[in-house]
């Protein structure tokens, strides 16, 4: 597998991609907690990116200078494969069982997972140790976000629920490094909305495999699941998910896995802004954690 040419962007669309993945996935927290009890949750994803990869594949295929070939649409199966069924996929699943804390905690192993696969692959670089600073610094920021409480009820998850999880965060980094390893489709957005509809096919197969259709009902759909459903489908999966892409394009692996810092942070203060949950001093000291970690991976400037 070759990689692609490194390219380069204005530094205004770089930090608006960041700013729509730290924003709209750490605001979907909320949002899933109004539908995951209505839709079944491989089905739910299926038909998010379903929707998503159809408009965003329609737009770019008719700007595209050429039609993508059987190449780029094995690359998209692929990383489909690990990004939205390996790791959307189960995560969701997952969750079913996995209270919400003890899936931050396992998330935020993210951003140490896709540094380590990206220094050990053929040919990889070695991170300074400003961005090992930077992991570690978050990481103690994610434990006291969730405080005590949260950490002591996650004892109670079953060992084997937790292990699918931490699975689905390898799953995620693994795709993560190789989408910038093999050969898509020139087109970012293009390469995006070509792995959302493979996507949808494997998650669409799970879905049928796990008997989801099954336990589906319309008349349990209410107006909130359908609020909840459009948001994840528009701002989750067809700006955020290609915003992650693109970064993963223009930025380096570590830059860009920094939502899994950020994200649990806005997911707080979304939850005290319209959920009335409190917001102490401990959460505000362990939200400068994060940020003074997020800051030390994403202002280096040493070697990419």
């Amino acid at each position: 597998m070759t990689a692609d040419p490194p390219l380069s962007a204005p530094r205004w669309r770089i930090i608006a991609a960041f700013a729509t993945v730290y924003l709209v996935w750490g605001t979907t927290y909320f949002a899933i907690g109004e539908i995951v009890h209505t839709i079944p949750p491989l089905l739910m994803t299926a038909s998010r990116f379903l929707v998503a990869g159809t408009l965003l594949f329609t737009w770019r295929r008719f700007k595209a200078p050429a039609p993508p070939t059987w190449a780029h649409w094995r690359a998209a199966a692929l990383i489909s494969a690990l990004l939205l069924l390996g790791g959307y996929g189960t995560t969701a699943w997952a969750q079913q069982r996995v209270p919400s804390g003890l899936t931050a905690l396992l998330v935020s192993v993210t951003p140490l997972l896709m540094v380590m696969i990206d220094w050990l692959r053929p040919g990889g670089t070695r991170p300074h140790g400003a961005v090992f600073a930077g992991l570690a610094l978050g990481g103690c920021g994610i434990v006291l976000l969730l405080g005590p409480a949260r950490l002591e009820a996650a004892r109670e998850t079953s060992l084997g629920w937790a292990l699918l999880c931490l699975c689905a965060s390898l799953s995620w980094s693994t795709g993560s490094i190789l989408s910038r390893q093999v050969k898509q489709a020139p087109d970012v957005f293009l390469a995006a909305g070509m792995q959302m509809l493979v996507g949808t096919v494997w998650l669409a197969l799970a879905a049928l495999i796990a008997g989801e259709p099954a336990h589906f009902s319309w008349a349990v759909v209410d107006a909130h699941a359908i609020v909840a459903w459009l948001y994840l489908t528009f701002a989750g999966s067809l700006a955020a998910f290609s915003a992650y892409l693109y970064l993963l394009k223009m930025s380096t692996p570590a830059r860009a896995s920094t939502y899994a810092y950020v994200n649990p942070a806005i997911a707080v203060f979304v939850g005290w802004a319209l959920g009335h949950e409190v917001v102490n001093s401990r959460i505000l000291f362990a939200a400068s954690l994060l940020l003074g970690g997020v800051a030390l991976i994403t202002v280096w400037r040493g070697k990419k």
